[in-house]
């Protein structure tokens, strides 16, 4: 793992479970039909902002799924989510995660 986008974003009042229903049963299986996808940290606080993690073997492989498959994602969610979700990248630096 070397790469991570971090997409925060607010989920609608009374939606975080069916969010998390969602996420797992839909958005999860495209995440991890990526090349180079290593795995997904989702959290959700009591307030219903969310974080979600997903980390990737390279730059190359988010950017990937940035351009084909995240627009998908985000049309999965529409419903559930409100505005516009923040997205950062970053290189792991360092981790305990394998």
């Amino acid at each position: 793992m070397r790469f991570t986008r971090n997409v925060e974003f607010e989920i609608k009042p009374g939606k975080a479970n069916e969010f998390k229903t969602k996420f797992d049963n839909e958005v999860v299986p495209m995440l991890k039909k990526q090349d180079g996808f290593r795995g997904e940290l989702s959290l959700v606080n009591p307030q219903n902002h969310a974080i979600g993690i997903s980390m990737w073997d390279s730059e190359k492989s988010a950017e990937t799924y940035r351009t084909e498959t995240y627009p998908k994602v985000l049309k999965t969610l529409e419903s559930l989510i409100q505005g516009t979700p923040s997205v950062q990248t970053y290189e792991v630096a360092t981790s305990t995660i394998s």
